[in-house]
């Protein structure tokens, strides 16, 4: 049996019950073995126990994962702003990115982890993707139920010549829309692959370093078996970790 690449999927530090955890939801961890056939590996996000530089060399790629968290604002040079924070997480993704992206591995995000990279490499996030008039709602109602949220969509349009756009052999797709955040500034390097009617950045890739980087702002782990666009991302993911996007 041929040895698949080993992918490090980023934990969050969440409460269950009255004990800490380090938690990561399993449609992310089951959607990235499935589709883009990987074994995968856990990061605990406890900056105080272990540091990005002793696990890195250990992965061939990792995933950053949305979480109900945001990233500390004083991490782009901001204040105020609302939690949860999770400032454990911080320090583990945002060094892993580093790391990574030193090693020349692959760099994937989704929602959370889309923001953190932005983040890590110097870019900014607003605060007001669903409480802006001048842009579309980005979230549900905070009054429907959690398999609603997800219900909430819109259409993305994929930039002409991108990793996106050539993948999927289309110019738009339809995507669920579950973020109150989003890109400010986008960190220099970046490159767009999609942007919602609004013009929010919600794609971007790069290769920084020579190691594949590619995020997106909307949840592919959602509903994947039933969502072949949504499998497409995973599998971009499965041609990263093989030397092959």
């Amino acid at each position: 049996m041929t040895t698949r690449p080993v992918l490090g999927v980023i934990a969050c530090n969440r409460q269950v019950g009255t004990e800490p955890a380090q938690a990561v939801m399993e449609r992310y961890i089951r959607a990235a073995m499935t589709y883009a056939d990987v074994a995968a590996l856990i990061i605990p996000s406890l900056p105080d126990l272990m540091t990005a530089a002793e696990v890195a060399p250990r992965l061939d790629g990792i995933l950053l994962t949305g979480s109900p968290s945001n990233v500390a604002t004083a991490r782009y040079g901001d204040d105020g702003g609302d939690g949860p924070f999770d400032e454990g997480r911080d320090e583990i993704a945002l060094s892993m990115v580093e790391r990574m992206i030193d090693a020349q591995k692959p760099v994937f995000g989704i929602c959370r982890g889309f923001q953190e990279i932005n983040v890590a490499l110097g870019g900014t996030l607003r605060r007001d993707a669903s409480a802006n008039d001048d842009l579309i709602r980005h979230h549900a109602p905070d009054d429907v139920g959690f398999d609603a949220m997800f219900d909430h969509r819109h259409p993305v349009e994929l930039e002409s010549g991108g990793w996106l756009a050539s993948a999927y052999g289309k110019p738009a797709l339809d995507v669920n829309s579950v973020h109150y955040q989003g890109i400010g500034r986008l960190a220099d390097g970046l490159s767009v692959e999609a942007r919602a009617p609004d013009g929010l950045i919600e794609a971007y890739s790069a290769r920084p370093n020579g190691a594949p980087l590619l995020a997106v702002q909307w949840h592919p782990e959602w509903g994947t078996e039933k969502d072949p666009d949504s499998q497409t991302y995973f599998h971009l993911l499965g041609k990263a970790l093989r030397g092959a996007l």
